[in-house]
């Protein structure tokens, strides 16, 4: 890209993505914004990737250099830094949606609020379509305290199943389902009830218990834990009970009918030569996914496969799947979890969907999943956190900066330490020349932003390996955010009014009524592309 296209960068027309959006050609729609302005108002398929984490987070959700990407603000000037970024990252082929988001809303496209909407909205329309049965929370509460012979499966993930869970349920995340639930309720008389926070989740794992043919009565758990909540009914706190280890002729009989399920939806099976062909398409912007839970996937997993837990894959496809249309391939160990992950992939209007399923020869390796950076960091002088320790005891000590996330660095930072978002540091004429010290909690985002200080003339150092790195020393941290002193508005991350215990019952509410009213927000779009598998009938 030329200096003359950062000046006139090309433009598309609003037309012209919904027309690639409806014809399956790949396409990324990026929003630059925060992601509390981006979940109040964007189109359907835009992916949120603010302007300052975009190093570390679009060889990711983008892999492909010369894949289509149109980007868009909402009139707060991001676009045209944004350009200059993705242009020294070898992006090739970006443009600006005409107008931003204005330009969306004056040519007519749907406008909707919150995060992970495609599933969300997904979700809605298979309740729709399929009538999955549901179950409200006073009649399944009295159901328990009558003894009745029911299990309740909560599809979240563990961390949110422990901060608060139904009283009696377990923790048996999405993907886990089709694969536990013959030996969690080896009975076909046992009821089994599935439930999430919200809705999509507890839909999804539902019908996904349907779909797989199970002879119980299955519920979803109606609305959830926030429906449980609005019946004036108590939670449970720190739960820790897990589904076992599945059997193996109970794993047979649910790989039998995730095949079929797979076959009936367009899903397809390839061989590591056929991975290879995948990725050598230079056309074909590829991702490469193991569905299984963390914990096994750290234990060992396929080289260049990330860990996208199958339940939160279908649940927040935009947190992995940056580009629309793109190639997906799912992996497991068990021929069950990633074939029924597919089989709702396929339905999310995911035109290409493989499972890898030779797995033998294929180079493994432990540990966690690397983080995948667009570009290396840069130099940077660091401080030890004892250096830093020692410096803030002086009178003339730094200003400390820390780049976490809001609700990371409410929980705990540096004492002393402001809260910051990188994109707004160069409005800040009051920290040329100043002695900086940047921390973020690994200290990636800080190694990033020093190089865009030092170019504003401050003595910028990074705590060498981060806000982490500062607490395993032993040293103390703060805890809070004072806004008064902070040199960003803590709009970073949008509060989920379905996570965490402190949510008021209004916004509950305002939720769930928002929930009920996607499937009219589809039809009025109509880019979706969304297709919902119907007994007796293949996609």
């Amino acid at each position: 890209m030329t200096v003359l296209d950062l000046v006139r960068p090309r433009v598309t027309p609003v037309q012209a993505i919904q027309d690639s959006l409806r014809a399956g050609r790949e396409i990324a729609l990026l929003d630059l914004r925060e992601e509390g302005p981006f979940a109040a108002a964007h189109p359907l398929f835009a992916v949120n990737l603010p302007l300052g984490r975009i190093e570390e987070r679009i060889a990711a959700l983008v892999p492909r250099r010369n894949a289509p990407i149109v980007v868009y603000d909402d009139g707060e000037g991001r676009v045209a830094r944004a350009l200059s970024v993705l242009a020294a990252l070898g992006y090739g082929n970006v443009s600006v949606l005409e107008g931003g988001l204005s330009g969306w809303r004056a040519a007519g496209g749907e406008i909707f609020i919150d995060v992970n909407v495609p599933s969300k909205a997904f979700g809605e329309l298979v309740e729709h379509v399929r009538h999955t049965p549901s179950i409200p929370a006073r009649e399944l509460n009295e159901r328990l305290e009558r003894g009745d012979d029911l299990v309740i499966l909560d599809a979240r993930r563990f961390s949110e199943y422990n901060t608060m869970s139904i009283p009696a349920a377990r923790s048996v995340p999405g993907a886990e389902l089709a694969l536990r639930v013959r030996d969690i309720a080896p009975s076909p008389e046992t009821t089994v009830v599935v439930n999430c926070a919200g809705r999509t989740r507890s839909i999804i794992g539902a019908q996904s218990l349907v779909n797989a043919g199970i002879p119980n009565p299955v519920f979803a758990l109606r609305n959830g834990t926030i429906g449980w909540t609005l019946a004036g009914l108590e939670l449970d706190h720190g739960a820790t009970r897990r589904a076992g280890a599945p059997s193996s002729e109970k794993v047979t009989q649910a790989r039998a009918v995730a095949r079929s399920l797979a076959q009936r939806t367009g899903v397809r099976v390839i061989d590591p030569e056929g991975l290879d062909a995948l990725a050598a398409d230079p056309r074909r912007s590829l991702y490469r996914l193991d569905v299984r839970s963390p914990e096994e996937y750290e234990a060992g997993h396929l080289a260049g496969f990330r860990s996208a837990p199958g339940g939160q894959l279908v649940q927040a496809t935009d947190e992995w799947v940056g580009v629309r249309h793109g190639t997906i391939v799912l992996t497991d160990d068990d021929g069950v979890r990633a074939r029924m992950t597919a089989h709702w992939l396929r339905q999310l209007g995911w035109r290409e969907v493989y499972v890898l399923d030779d797995r033998a020869d294929l180079p493994r390796i432990r540990g966690p999943e690397p983080v995948m950076l667009a570009t290396a960091l840069p130099d940077v002088e660091v401080i030890s956190a004892r250096e830093l320790s020692d410096a803030l005891q002086d009178a003339d000590a730094p200003l400390v900066i820390d780049l976490a996330p809001s609700p990371v660095f409410r929980k705990g930072h540096i004492p002393g330490a402001v809260f910051a978002i990188r994109s707004d540091l160069h409005e800040h004429g009051r920290l040329k020349g100043a002695d900086i010290v940047l921390t973020s909690p690994d200290s990636i985002s800080a190694c990033y932003a020093a190089a865009d200080l030092r170019r504003q003339g401050a003595h910028v150092r990074v705590l060498a390996g981060g806000t982490k790195a500062w607490q395993a020393a032993g040293l103390p941290l703060a805890v809070g955010l004072d806004e008064r002193v902070a040199l960003s508005r803590p709009d970073d991350v949008y509060k989920r009014p379905y996570e965490g215990t402190d949510n008021a019952a209004a916004a509950m509410q305002a939720y769930l009524d928002w929930e009920f009213g996607l499937v009219s927000q589809l039809e009025r779009d109509g880019t979706h592309g969304f297709r919902v598998l119907e007994d007796g009938q293949d996609l």
